[in-house]
């Protein structure tokens, strides 16, 4: 018998079983529908991220405190302590182009009987300029309001929405920050997540009016700085550890136990994080495969049981044992392609449902798909080896008398 004939009769065999096929493919199904899926959604929202890290530019750097060794935890504050003087000091090195300190707060924005929470950032005139920001509505501060410490306030997109009818509206209007009143004078374009936060649900303040009136603080959480071109960034960073150092009085040879970022180091580990997640939800949706499987070889045993009759006698009449195996192999085979095309249709449907009704994204590409496929033909043949095994090894003549 040829491989031609066995898949007919492997086909007819299923057919004749409808629904018992129908419901053995479901796990097959279910399992490849949630590896696109999933796989669609790992990779859509590390693709995400990639962008809006991208979208910072090539020749940022961001400074945060880094952590200190219990053996000099006493020192701490001298050693990883962000200030102001320290921004004022970076800004003037001749790689560095724009500086932009930053503390950030959880703040209560009230506005007539709406209130949010937000989050409150303080940082210089150069901000939109080192973050590649863009102002849609009104204006950034400048540096005269922050050096008068002034009570004016830019809003995130969210903020904005969750506030004023209209961007044009909230201009010129007071919100109270903390109990504070500041006078709204921008609304800043959409932004969507840098990383793993939300840009927009954000409040922006003169870094001088957050320290000094709003919080009474005394150190910053980073200093963002844009280098005056990409060729300089080895250059840049050099040039701010060093400075660093001077400024605490501490040796080119001592750690200061800051963390000095740049754009591509971000990007890098972000995209290992992507990576990292899109390989774990792709494991767990193939878990569900791995089931489809089992239930497979389940049926498949069952069917052994059921047709040993006819085994004997395709046996009898010279069938042999390799023919008998390849058409019980074809048949799983078959029942987990069939699966898997099904759950190629409904992977890729519920991903549009995702990308369409959720926030979140996805991003469909022909190699998980294929994968998906591949495996699923992989699974029909694996888990239909033992069936076909113990179909082709039966004795014709007990398996004749089998009633």
């Amino acid at each position: 018998m040829n491989f031609t004939e066995s898949l007919l009769l492997s086909l007819r065999s299923l057919k004749a079983n409808k629904l018992r096929s129908f419901l053995t493919t479901l796990g097959i199904m279910i399992g490849v529908a949630a590896v696109i899926a999933l796989v669609a959604l790992g990779q859509g929202t590390s693709s995400r991220i990639t962008a809006s890290i991208e979208s910072l530019g090539s020749n940022l750097l961001i400074v945060t405190p880094g952590a200190v060794p219990p053996d000099q935890r006493e020192r701490a504050e001298e050693l990883n302590r962000l200030t102001l003087e320290d921004s004022a000091a970076l800004s003037r090195l001749e790689s560095i182009d724009a500086v932009a300190p930053q503390v950030r707060r959880q703040g209560q924005v009230v506005w007539h009987n709406e209130n949010w929470t937000t989050v409150v950032e303080g940082t210089s005139s150069e901000y939109i300029e080192v973050r590649n920001s863009v102002v849609d509505e009104g204006r950034f501060f400048n540096r005269l309001e922050a050096r008068r410490q002034q009570n004016v306030v830019v809003l995130g997109a969210t903020v904005a929405e969750k506030f004023f009818e209209s961007n044009s509206k909230g201009i010129g209007q007071v919100i109270e920050i903390n109990q504070t009143p500041f006078t709204v004078i921008g609304i800043l374009e959409k932004q969507g997540n840098q990383g793993y936060a939300n840009q927009d649900d954000r409040v922006i303040i003169p870094i001088t009016t957050a320290m000094d009136r709003l919080f009474q603080i005394q150190e910053i959480n980073a200093i963002y700085l844009s280098a005056r071109s990409a060729d300089l960034m080895d250059q840049a960073h050099e040039e701010v550890e060093k400075i660093l150092k001077v400024q605490r009085n501490v040796s080119s040879t001592e750690n200061t136990y800051f963390q000095i970022s740049s754009q591509s180091q971000i990007l890098s580990t972000a995209e290992e994080i992507g990576k990292l997640m899109t390989g774990l939800l792709a494991g767990i949706a193939a878990i569900s495969l791995f089931v489809g499987g089992i239930g497979i070889m389940n049926i498949m045993l069952v069917s052994v049981t059921e047709r040993t009759r006819e085994i004997g006698i395709r046996k009898a009449i010279g069938a042999t044992r390799s023919a008998i195996m390849q058409q019980f192999i074809i048949e799983a085979v078959t029942l987990s392609l069939i699966g898997g095309l099904m759950g190629i249709f409904f992977g890729l449907t519920l991903s549009k449902i995702i990308d369409y009704f959720t926030p979140l994204s996805t991003l469909i590409s022909i190699t998980p798909i294929l994968y998906a496929f591949f495996f699923s033909f992989l699974v029909g043949l694996i888990f239909g080896v033992y069936p076909a095994s113990k179909a082709s090894a039966l004795d014709p003549i007990e398996a004749l008398r089998h009633q």
